[in-house]
């Protein structure tokens, strides 16, 4: 079972209730010492043993497999610093195991520390056991080995002799298939002191979990301490957590959200007394504020174990509240079945029709989901809040919400970013913020139903809430708008009103509640009395308090017989909940668990189950149950793979349509030409004006001799390309010869369309200039300076300079490629430096490593040009539907896509251009052109994929990375030379610098229309990934550990997911921006250069393979490979899509402004240009 993923716990801090019963006696110890196997720690005060792991130890978040032993009552996964620096100054930067840690001896020879890995079946079962009364509730606890250690006779620093007082104690680390748990056994008679020296002082002994240093947006932060002693209570052998004083049980495992440390909760003992164990958990506070908790925090315990009678407050209805908001019209579903979900049927009543979700989904018909899938939802939340008694409001303008829920446990994880510190650390209280999610997807019991699965999400909310003692008031404002295209939940939040201060740096502990749902028609109404507890900074503990009232209305099908048969009133329970406020990140987050209706004990129904996150549990009889993989998902139950639905794309989609497989789902669009019926299913073809020359249906002569020219409408004109002459609909080739374009020394060849020169025996050239030819050819400017520095290094040689010219060791000298080019990447073998270099041998500022590494240096050179004119570049449509677009050196090839892969027999090139070296692509989806920027100019360029003429925009500088934005009509790039990021509209006019500052190598940049623009920074000295909105405002880091080269960059708007390609870490990793979840998809990759998300797939340009490879986004397995047909270094590559993907910025109609129109989260700037314009207007609307 899978219960490392059970975070609840270890987010609030509780251990529950444990029991007093008989206490634990040494002989009740797993057996230690030789004759069990183990070694002994050498003797000392400070000793160490490092032990590579049979089975991997997994702590908080991670993963490991080495383990270090120390003498002073602790096991590492890292190698621990000298005691000095943590011993009394708890919580460390390094990640632990205290066991009972202080400045313990054993240097008399008195006291050992055994330790060893053990797989027998005798402590397998004893261990699992001890796990099993800690969690009765739980299936599958399984051990495959354990780590036994065992702290004997240990004496305090100082202390020696027969009356020096000595302690026993031991530690058993369980590994699990999916888990890790950690015991600790403290015999009755085996703890005889509680404290050890510290300088002057004295410190108690401490036992918990600590998590050490984590990574944070700008700086890396103190992680979570989970300390099970407090500094008054550390009697741990006569209290328990698992049914026997002395024992306690911890889960420890890794987990995706929070805090992973889940304490034993089921008391279990012969006399069931209440005990309340010593916890104290801090959840990543600041590294250089850090407050402990008070020592005697108010603790309440679980609500299974303290069942109470919710309060209950009669909601007074306002006589002017129309409830009855919406009907339904007397028509039928005949021509309105489009109106119900895809996943729902139909039913006609006498006065109208309703929706029902089919088996295996829920909700109200309209809107149906499948059973156990995760949900999201987005969101804004504006409005102006008054903190304590300032006279000034905080102002909320449109700050991101985000939320997410684990539907088959319950789980719901909410998120407000952009919060500001004078009233983030005062939102704490209000976890319903965000947790009508909770409700909506809460876990079932038997009987009763979710919000969602009776109303679906399209309703409105208003909560009102007083808070004591300051009867501070503060009204919500919530509008559901139903399920968008990316499958989340829409919702738009308001807030007005007064809230009562806490103190920055402050936790608030929500304690859990019930509270009872009234359902009527088309009305919801719901109160409850909520306590929480604030802790100061400085340690005080404040008891508040807050009533809470709110009225829930929707549309809902009138037909009593069609409705889910629900009880009038239901009871919603919320318990395990986690608030913090994130002022390094400036966000808010909420966490709970919450379940609707009477509690059963069923794993389905308490949500202790294994099934996977895409799964949902079916109960049986008594404890018995079953996973089953939910809607679009296979496998079974405890695992679950993605169903590809798009392996017949007619059959589910339809004719004249493609299909593109997500996650759990797939997607259909209309080809190009057609559009949706008015069911929003069959593809028709498109009844508007015509442009034929996009859908090729024109009477013009051949693309390689004439262009169409669409002219609106249905019109268009033909003319004929540059080398031809005629009416367009025919064209006859121009002789050129007879013009005399070629050098008198050359033979002139005419060509359809052009011509080619070559020059005479007995000259060379490129048949435009011929000279000729002498006995040797002419040395280029990297042979010239070659020669140089191997003469200068010869000259006072002596003899030996009547040989070939040889360099001086140390003695830089420039290497040249077999055609006398300078080659990309120059070394110094004396000074073991190496740096990069443009076509004339100049080095590229930033580039210049140090012994040992080598930067990532791009062949600037072109391909030597053909013999003749250039000839124009020759761009051919790519087919219809969505397509592969990728850079290699002169030419840019496309591959269709096909919803499942590439299609790679009918892979071609698209664009030719010989002179360049293309180095990343984008594409704009409106006006269906390619832009790209080209390394040998350099310069930025575009073509229209439908034919036409190259169009150069940017000219200046050294452009790289590029990205659209087809909302706003804008073009992001990098420039490697002047380290910027810059901005102009799509012709290149307008130009602006947004950043100029703190770059070093920047290369990939991308964008979201919605939010903002990513960039990566290759900077071999502190690589990095930023974020900032489209105006250059909120400029931040959002990734800088554990990077090397980052090449790539891509956005997927389907998944809100940013992913990078790694040519250092040889990794492509993805995270969610907004949650900062951070995960890798594959790795041990050879060298990738660029990336793009497409589906379900994410497609990557590798140096070394010369391929273009699939990776599926889920499972990170490579899926296919495409070798061009000429194997050579690809660059960038992007994807064509028939549709544009759905997104919304403020400047879509340039805003207004008189120039630049850069938008931002609920907003927008207008800027001017760097070149001064006097009719510009500058200003934030």
């Amino acid at each position: 079972m899978s219960r490392c993923l059970r975070l609840w716990c270890c987010l609030l801090g509780l251990l529950g209730l444990a029991a007093r019963g008989r206490a634990l006696e040494l002989d009740e110890l797993f057996a230690f010492g030789e004759d069990a196997g183990d070694q002994q720690l050498p003797p000392g005060s400070d000793s160490t043993a490092e032990l590579a792991l049979s089975h991997p130890l997994g702590l908080f978040r991670e993963t490991f497999h080495t383990a270090y032993i120390n003498t002073n009552g602790f096991v590492a996964v890292a190698k621990p610093p000298p005691e000095g620096e943590y011993l009394g100054k708890m919580p460390s930067g390094f990640k632990m195991i205290a066991a009972l840690m202080g400045d313990l001896d054993n240097s008399d020879g008195e006291g050992t520390v055994h330790f060893r890995q053990d797989s027998s079946p005798g402590v397998l079962r004893r261990a699992a056991e001890h796990i099993r009364k800690a969690f009765p509730r739980d299936e599958g606890v399984e051990p495959r080995g354990v780590l036994v250690v065992t702290w004997e006779n240990m004496a305090a620093r100082g202390a020696s002799g027969p009356e020096a007082k000595r302690n026993t104690f031991q530690l058993v680390v369980a590994s699990m298939a999916s888990s890790c748990s950690a015991i600790l056994l403290y015999p009755r008679d085996g703890l005889q002191f509680l404290s050890t020296p510290a300088g002057q002082d004295s410190k108690l002994l401490e036992a918990g979990f600590n998590e050490g240093l984590v990574s944070g947006w700008f700086r890396n932060k103190q992680g979570t301490y989970f300390r099970t002693t407090t500094d008054e209570e550390t009697s741990l052998r006569e209290k328990t957590n698992s049914a026997k004083n002395g024992v306690w049980v911890y889960e420890i495992g890794a987990s995706p959200f929070f805090i992973g440390i889940t304490p034993g909760m089921v008391a279990d003992s012969e006399d069931e007394v209440e005990t309340e164990p010593p916890v104290t958990v801090y959840p990543h506070p600041d590294q250089t504020g850090l407050r402990y908790a008070d020592p005697n925090p108010v603790r309440p315990g679980p609500p299974h174990l303290h069942p109470q009678r919710p309060h209950i407050v009669v909601v007074e209805e306002d006589e002017d509240l129309d409830v009855n908001v919406f009907a339904y019209n007397l028509e039928t579903c005949a021509h309105n079945r489009q109106k119900c979900s895809a996943f729902a049927d139909c039913r006609d009543y006498s006065d109208g029709y309703c929706c029902h979700c089919r088996p295996g989904y829920y909700g109200n018909g309209k809107e149906c989901v499948a059973e156990g899938k995760p949900q999201r939802m987005n969101g804004k939340v504006n409005g102006r809040v008054f903190v304590g008694n300032s006279r000034s409001p905080v102002e909320l303008r449109n700050n991101d919400l985000h939320s997410y829920v684990v539907a088959n446990d319950g789980r719901a994880y909410v998120a407000i970013s952009s919060i500001p510190d004078g009233v983030g650390p005062s939102l704490q209280p209000l976890s319903s913020l965000g947790g009508v999610m909770g409700w909506a997807f809460a876990l079932e019991q038997p009987g009763y139903h979710n919000g969602f699965s009776l109303i679906g999400g399209v309703f409105s909310r208003q909560a009102e809430v007083t808070f004591q003692p300051g009867n501070e008031r503060l009204t919500i404002k919530q509008q559901f708008e139903g399920i968008d295209e990316h499958d989340h939940l829409v919702v738009n939040t308001e807030l007005e009103g007064r809230l009562p201060h806490v103190a920055l740096g402050s936790s608030v502990q929500i304690h859990p509640y019930k509270e009872i749902y009234l359902y009527g028609p088309n009305l919801i109404t719901s109160s409850s009395n909520r306590e929480y507890t604030v802790t100061t900074p400085e340690g005080s503990v404040q008891n508040r308090s807050f009533q809470w009232r709110q009225t829930i209305t929707f549309q809902g099908c009138p037909h009593e017989d069609a409705s889910r048969a629900a009880p009038s009133t239901q009871q919603l329970s919320v318990d395990q909940i986690f608030v913090m406020f994130d002022d390094g990140n400036h966000l808010i987050r909420y966490a709970m668990s919450n379940k609707i209706g009477v509690p059963e004990q069923n794993p389905c129904f308490t949500g202790h189950h294994g099934c996977d996150i895409s799964a949902v549990c079916r109960p049986g009889d008594g404890q018995q149950f079953s996973c089953e993989c939910t809607a679009g998902f296979t496998g079974d139950g405890r695992q679950c793979q993605d169903v590809d639905e798009c392996q017949d794309p007619v059959q589910v989609c339809g004719l004249n349509a493609v299909c593109t497989n997500h996650p759990g789902t797939f997607r259909c669009e209309c080809s190009t030409g057609f559009v949706f019926a008015s069911d929003g299913k069959t593809c028709i073809e498109e009844r508007r004006p015509v442009d034929h020359c996009q859908r090729q249906t024109h009477d013009c002569d051949r693309p390689d001799r004439a262009e169409c020219l669409y002219s609106g409408g249905s019109a268009y004109v033909c003319s004929c390309r540059p080398g031809f002459v005629g009416d367009g609909r025919t064209c006859q080739d121009v002789d050129e010869c007879e013009q005399g374009g070629c050098h008198r020394d050359a033979f002139c060849s005419n060509t359809q369309g052009s011509y080619s020169c070559q020059c005479r025996p007995g000259f060379h050239g490129d048949g435009f200039h011929c000279r000729p030819i002498s006995s040797e050819r002419e040395k280029t400017l990297c042979e010239r300076r070659r020669e140089s520095a191997q003469a200068a290094a010869s000259s006072g040689d002596g003899l030996f300079s009547l040989f070939r010219p040889r360099p001086a060791v140390g003695r830089y000298t420039p290497q040249c490629d077999e055609h006398g080019a300078f080659v990309p990447l120059q070394c110094h073998a004396g000074a073991g430096q190496c740096w990069c270099v443009d076509a004339d041998g100049e080095e590229i500022p930033d580039t210049r490593s140090g012994p040992g590494g080598a930067p990532l240096c791009i062949d600037r050179s072109v391909a030597p040009a053909p013999v003749g004119p250039t000839p124009r570049p020759d761009v051919r449509p790519v087919a219809p539907g969505a397509n592969l677009l990728f850079a290699q050196s002169g030419k840019i090839e496309g591959v269709p896509l096909n919803g499942r892969g590439m299609e790679t027999g009918d892979a071609k090139p698209v664009l030719h251009v010989p002179d360049q070296v293309v180095i990343a692509v984008a594409y704009d989806c409106v006006d269906k052109m390619v832009y790209w920027t080209d390394i040998s100019r350099p310069s930025i360029s575009r073509a229209r994929l439908t034919g036409g003429d190259v169009v150069t925009l940017v000219s200046e500088g050294s452009p790289e990375g590029i990205a659209i934005d087809h909302v706003a009509r804008l073009m992001f790039w990098t420039d490697s030379m002047r380290d910027t990021v810059e901005v102009s509209k799509l012709d290149g006019s307008q130009r602006r610098v947004l950043f100029d500052t703190d770059l070093v190598n920047p290369r990939p940049i991308v964008t979201d229309p919605a939010y903002g623009i990513y960039w990566a920074d290759w900077n071999r000295d502190g690589p990095k990934i930023e974020m900032s909105n489209m105006d250059g405002t909120d400029r931040s880091i959002l990734v800088q550990d554990e990077l090397g080269l980052p090449n790539g960059l891509t956005f997927d708007p389907n998944s809100q997911e940013l992913c990078w390609a790694d040519a250092g870490t040889r990794k492509v990793e993805c995270m969610d921006p907004h949650r900062r979840l951070r995960r890798v998809v594959v790795e041990g990759i050879q060298y990738p250069f660029a990336v793009v998300s497409f589906g379900g797939s994410l497609y990557y340009t590798d140096w070394r393979r010369d391929a273009v490879v699939a990776v599926d986004r889920r499972s990170g397995s490579e899926t296919e490979e495409f070798l061009p047909h000429k194997r050579s270094r690809l660059y960038g590559i992007t994807t064509t899509t028939t549709q544009c993907p759905q997104a919304y910025n403020y400047c879509s109609d340039n805003g207004g402004c008189s120039h630049l129109c850069l938008p931002r989260p609920g907003g927008f700037s207008c800027r001017c240009p760097d070149a001064t314009d006097p009719r510009c207007v500058e200003g934030r609307p």
